[in-house]
């Protein structure tokens, strides 16, 4: 008989090694990490999805957060990131995406009312002198490289293809040059050797370095994109985006020129490499007009929108393929949307990304508890369906269901959300289907009744809540 704390201890083991992203039935079989494999490439057949290659469509999704490559913080210097515990964490929650954010400045002010600074290192050139920049520290010389930033780049995105998780390596920070003091950037006059001024007309913003205005500031930074694509380039979980939230519209003092200037130099460099990999171009964020238009005419390969064109925060459209579109909630709200939104863009054919303060106590605009978690377990429900699913074959089937929000293969597969409580309708080919329902609350799974298709069918889901329900052809189990 094993004694009383010998069974203590093997109780207290199991309950620690439980992930908050898996619901009891995939405890039982706990999956082992599968390094990345790539490169991606858009889909051939369903350009709603990345490929690697294979026949398989691979879903992103992932929360991501602000400093998990430069170590940002209040104090100076700022405290460093337990990378490794974010992988874990990401692992936990089934996640496999994320951006590795950039910020262009050493410092900024964080608070208004608190006037307080928020400190930024590493940073990719040298400070080297011999005068000093406007925080008192040598100035930055924008022709030396600092090894440092791009041997943690290298190391990182490899930590995470090592646990299936790929990476969007961010170039440039668009958001900073349009809302923070233009002192703390290294472009600014008296913070570099190289006379570079980023704020050529004396407005105090700086957004003129993410133009075509300065060419000596282009040549600094295609310098700096050859750099950072000779780091990884051999890696199979890259993707690139170009910046986080610069200036698009005329109205915010953008041009999308730029943008398209450097996907195309990202491409074009690339192409004399062994690996090519999608590059992508997000909103300028949410409150500024429509750029709908500037990134699905772009050359890139992704995209993510604000909601200024299209309801992306309630009522996402139907992707429809011309671009891969991974919906991000750092340009819908900032820090919001909750699992109801996971789903409805998952059931749209798109990739939600949400974006996640992680390591602060408490979210900023919305205190329910356990919000947040039930937010990060739900991108995991999601991706679970996704690999369980023949993705490739799958498009948004919105008239076949009375929900509006059906991801189908009709006469193979079909996933249909219900926001709402109470009973829903599918119209089903001919055919014999099991059923499973999925209550996004709890994780709780419910299967193996069986449905004739044949016309439209009507169903009663087993919960109280908003439900999901996966209808699969028994030939094809």
């Amino acid at each position: 008989m094993k004694s009383p704390c010998l069974l203590l201890f093997v109780c207290l083991t199991l309950l620690l090694t439980v992930d908050p992203g898996q619901t009891a039935d995939q405890l039982t079989n706990k999956e082992k990490p599968r390094a990345a494999t790539g490169p991606l490439r858009v889909h051939p057949t369903n350009g709603r999805y990345f490929t690697d290659g294979s026949s398989k469509a691979i879903y992103l999704t992932r929360a991501h957060t602000w400093n998990n490559l430069q170590d940002v913080g209040t104090t100076e210097p700022p405290a460093p990131f337990d990378f490794d515990a974010y992988l874990a964490f990401l692992e936990n929650y089934h996640h496999n995406f994320i951006r590795l954010w950039r910020s262009e400045e050493f410092r900024w002010k964080d608070d208004a009312a608190t006037g307080l600074f928020k400190y930024c290192e590493i940073q990719p050139w040298k400070r080297t002198g011999p005068r000093n920049a406007l925080d008192g520290k040598p100035t930055f010389d924008l022709n030396q490289f600092d090894q440092a930033y791009f041997d943690r780049l290298r190391e990182r995105v490899a930590a995470a293809g090592d646990r299936g998780i790929y990476v969007s390596i961010m170039l440039f920070q668009g958001w900073g040059l349009r809302f923070h003091p233009f002192d703390g950037h290294l472009f600014h006059v008296d913070n570099n050797v190289n006379g570079i001024n980023r704020d050529p007309n004396g407005d105090g913003k700086g957004t003129e370095i993410h133009t075509l205005k300065i060419p000596a500031v282009t040549r600094i930074q295609e310098a700096y994109v050859r750099k950072v694509i000779d780091t990884v380039n051999d890696l199979d979980n890259v993707l690139y985006e170009i910046a986080n939230e610069s200036a698009l519209l005329p109205t915010q003092g953008g041009s999308p020129d730029w943008q398209y200037h450097m996907i195309n130099y990202v491409r074009d460099y690339e192409s004399k490499k062994p690996r090519q990999h999608p590059v992508g171009m997000t909103s300028q964020g949410y409150g500024g007009g429509s750029d709908w238009d500037l990134l699905v005419e772009s050359p890139a390969d992704w995209i993510s929108p604000n909601p200024d064109a299209f309801d992306f925060k309630n009522n996402p459209p139907a992707a429809t393929g011309a671009k891969v579109i991974l919906p991000d909630t750092d340009h819908l709200w900032g820090v919001g949307g909750d699992r109801v939104w996971a789903w409805k863009s998952f059931l749209r054919g798109h990739n939600p990304i949400w974006m996640d303060p992680y390591n602060k106590d408490a979210i900023e605009r919305n205190k329910v508890a356990g919000y947040r978690d039930n937010v990060l377990r739900n991108l995991g429900y999601t991706r679970r369906y996704a690999e369980k699913m023949n993705l490739a074959a799958m498009t948004p089937q919105n008239d076949l269901t009375s929900t509006k929000y059906c991801l189908a293969n009709p006469g193979r597969e079909h996933l249909v959300y219900q926001p709402a409580t109470g009973g829903l309708s599918v119209n089903l080919a001919a055919g014999t289907y099991v059923v499973e329902w999925f209550n996004p609350e709890t994780g709780e799974k419910q299967n193996d009744t069986k449905v004739s298709g044949g016309g439209q069918r009507s169903f009663q889901p087993p919960f109280d809540n908003a439900s999901v329900l996966y209808l699969k052809v028994i030939n094809d189990r």
